[in-house]
């Protein structure tokens, strides 16, 4: 079978643009690894960019974009389920899958096969949750340990939640963790590195340029569609700061402060977890994010043929 080829980077960081590249040269189909381009009518905000999956007129299939409407439940556990199905299709059809995205939660539990995301949710304990700060969530959190605690990403309130739960329902069912692992594949990773400076350049541009595009005539067809308010802030940086602005809890200039600061701070959450990916054995070949776009894709081209 054809191996993963993973493509993985921070916002802004021209992954999508290469991941075409490659899989234009290598007959290969992409599949998304963005917790947010699964949803339906969330185009500029995730940064879809499906123009660019256009090759010398040839068009580059994808995979797992558009696959749920907007304000319905997905997590990381149907992701896994949907993934498995995608690549199986995609190699089965004597094609090369590359993963693109900057979720790296999503390929980390791909590639290690956790089982634990299919644990069910615990309202009782979230509402007990909910009430702790920060800091005595992570204390919890840390004085808990359980088969989960080296996998964890508790990068973000809800993630550091999540977390909690899982292993409090694995100390409580110790049998869970002996689950069946998901399918082992051979794969590569590549990630893109660029100078923060620059990263935070394209981010700046990048924003201003969506907000342009109609960025927040997409939040407010979303809302006029149905999709709750509170559900949109949950899926947070442009979504959350754009509903905000609607519901006229923010003027624009306040708005597009805050976002621009999220945004900064969710790329360099990314780098963050990329790293500990790294740590957790998932080696990366890191790539000049300088590079010309084309002399990177012939790079991972040549790595995958010497294989």
């Amino acid at each position: 079978m054809n191996p993963l080829i993973i493509i993985l980077g921070p916002t802004a960081s021209g992954k999508t643009r290469l991941a075409v590249q490659v899989a234009h040269r290598l007959g290969g189909e992409i599949i998304s690894a963005d917790s947010r381009q699964v949803y339906r009518g969330m185009d500029i905000g995730t940064g879809k960019d499906l123009s660019e999956y256009t090759v010398e007129g040839q068009s580059i299939p994808y995979n797992l974009i558009d696959i749920v409407d907007a304000g319905d439940d997905y997590n990381l556990h149907r992701y896994q389920q949907d993934f498995h199905r995608a690549v199986a299709d995609i190699q089965g059809r004597g094609r090369v899958p590359i993963v693109c995205g900057g979720t790296g939660l999503y390929i980390e539990a791909v590639l290690k096969g956790h089982a634990y995301t299919a644990i069910p949710v615990d309202d009782d304990l979230r509402g007990e949750l909910n009430a702790l700060t920060d800091a005595e969530l992570y204390h919890r959190f840390t004085q808990n340990p359980s088969p989960y605690t080296s996998l964890a990403d508790t990068s973000t309130r809800k993630r550091l939640i999540r977390a909690i739960e899982i292993g409090t329902y694995l100390n409580e069912h110790p049998e869970t963790a002996d689950a069946v692992k998901a399918p082992a594949y051979s794969y590569q990773i590549f990630g893109i590195d660029l100078p923060v400076e620059l990263r935070r350049q394209r981010i700046t541009t990048r924003l201003h340029e969506r907000l342009e595009q109609g960025m927040i005539g997409e939040v407010d067809q979303l809302l006029q569609a149905g999709v709750a308010a509170d559900k949109l802030v949950f899926y947070g940086l442009e979504y959350k700061f754009i509903t905000q602005y609607l519901m006229g809890e923010l003027d624009y200039a306040r708005m597009t402060a805050l976002l621009e600061t999220a945004i900064h701070q969710f790329a360099k959450r990314q780098m963050t977890f990329f790293r500990k990916m790294e740590r957790d054995g998932l080696f990366i070949h890191w790539l000049d994010g300088l590079q010309p776009g084309s002399d990177l894709a012939d790079r991972i081209v040549q790595r995958i043929s010497e294989q």
